[in-house]
C-alpha cells in the first residue's frame, strides 16, 4: 500500500489505550493538538491488552482496562480526519509488571507446564483481531508486536502469524523489536519493513547505527524506529529506556537527546523516519510542561526541535513515495 510520503514523521498516540480515554473532547483535542505542534504525518495508535504474568497463555484484549474496538475505530477514524497515516500498533503486556520482553516458555514441551503453542494461539487471536480493524479502518501500516525479545527466537511461529495476518490485512506489515535485538530475528525477511526501539544512550548513535546497518543491507528492507524518545529528566539521555530513572525534570536533556540522534541519523539515508514516543490520549496542562519528567513533549523545548525537523524532512520528500 502506497503512502502519501515516504518519510515517515510520526508519533505515538494513547498508550497504553486505557479504556474511556480514547474518544471524546480530550481525545480529539490531544491528537489534534499532536498534528498541529509537530508537523507529523504519521502516527502509530498503540493499545495494551493484558496476560496475567510473564508466564500466561491467555491474552485477555477483549476486557478491561483495554479500549473498546469502537474507541479504536474512533481513534483511527479521528487520525485520518488530520489527514494522517495511521499505524495500528496492539501491543501485550503483564498484568503483574513483568516487562513483555520476559514471556518465555520451555522450548521443549513439557505436560503440566504453560507451552508455545498455547501463547501463541492466544497472540495470534489478538492479533488476527486488530488487524481486521486496521483493514477495514484502511490503516496503512500495521505492526504485529512489540519489544518480544523472548519470543524472536520462534521463528516457525512468528512466520507462521505473519502468513495469517497477510489473510486479512492488506497493508504495509511490520515488528517493533527491542533496542539492540535488530540482529537477533531471523524472519526479517517475512515484514515489509523493519522497526526497532531507539533508546541508545546519547553518546552511542554512531555505534548503534553502524551496527543496525548491517542488518538492513543483509535484508535489503526498508526500516524506521517504530518507537524512539527520551524522558525530560535530568540522566535520562544515557538511559532513555529507563522510565523510573530518578531525576529532576529537565526540558534541555530531552532537546539535546532529539538534536543528537537526528543529527546521527541525518547522516543515513536508511532511516526511513521515526515514530516518537509518546503523545497520551488525556495530556496534562501545557503550563505544567516544565515539571512533566516524562516522554511527552507537548509544550517542552523539545517540541520545537520536533516540529522543525520533521517540517524540513517531510518537505524534502516527494509525494506519492512507498515505505514498502
Amino acid at each position: 500500500m502506497t503512502s502519501k510520503t515516504a518519510y515517515i514523521g510520526g508519533m505515538t498516540w494513547g498508550w497504553t489505550g486505557i479504556r474511556g480515554t480514547w474518544s471524546g473532547e480530550q481525545a480529539d483535542r490531544s491528537m489534534e493538538l499532536m498534528a498541529e505542534r509537530l508537523n507529523v504525518n504519521w502516527t502509530a495508535i498503540a493499545l495494551g491488552a493484558l496476560q496475567d504474568h510473564a508466564h500466561a497463555t491467555e491474552i485477555k484484549f477483549r476486557e478491561e482496562p483495554t479500549v473498546t474496538d469502537e474507541e479504536v475505530r474512533y481513534a483511527i477514524r479521528k487520525a485520518k480526519e488530520l489527514d494522517l497515516n495511521v499505524c495500528l500498533k496492539p501491543v501485550v503486556n503483564c498484568a503483574d509488571g513483568t516487562w513483555r520482553a520476559h514471556i518465555n516458555f520451555f522450548d521443549l514441551d513439557v505436560p503440566c507446564e504453560p507451552k508455545w503453542s498455547d501463547w501463541f494461539a492466544s497472540y495470534t487471536e489478538f492479533i488476527l483481531h486488530y488487524a481486521r480493524i486496521a483493514e477495514e479502518t484502511g490503516c496503512e501500516m500495521y505492526c504485529i508486536g512489540c519489544e518480544m525479545v523472548q519470543t524472536d527466537r520462534r521463528e516457525s511461529e512468528w512466520r507462521q502469524l505473519i502468513a495469517e495476518v497477510r489473510k486479512v490485512y492488506s497493508g504495509i506489515v511490520t515488528y517493533n523489536c527491542d533496542k539492540y535485538q535488530e540482529g537477533q530475528i531471523k524472519w526479517w525477511d517475512a515484514v515489509d519493513v523493519i522497526s526497532s526501539s531507539g533508546y541508545y544512550p546519547i553518546d552511542s548513535w554512531e555505534e548503534q547505527l553502524d551496527r543496525i546497518e548491517k542488518v538492513i543491507t543483509e535484508y535489503d528492507k526498508p526500516f524506521f524506529f517504530m518507537e524512539a524518545g527520551c524522558p525530560s529528566r535530568e540522566g535520562s539521555q544515557h538511559i532513555p529506556n529507563d522510565w523510573g530513572l530518578p531525576g529532576a525534570p529537565s526540558e534541555e536533556v530531552q532537546r539535546l537527546f532529539y538534536e543528537t540522534m537526528f543529527a546521527h541519523s541525518d547522516k543515513r539515508d536508511w532511516v526511513g523516519g521515526f515514530m516518537l514516543w509518546d503523545w497520551p490520549s488525556r495530556l496534562y496542562e501545557e503550563s505544567e510542561a516544565a515539571a512533566n519528567d516524562d516522554y511527552c513533549m507537548y509544550g517542552k523545548q523539545a517540541e520545537q526541535t520536533v516540529r522543525s525537523y520533521y517540517g524540513a524532512k517531510i518537505s524534502k520528500k516527494a509525494v506519492g513515495g512507498s515505505v514498502k
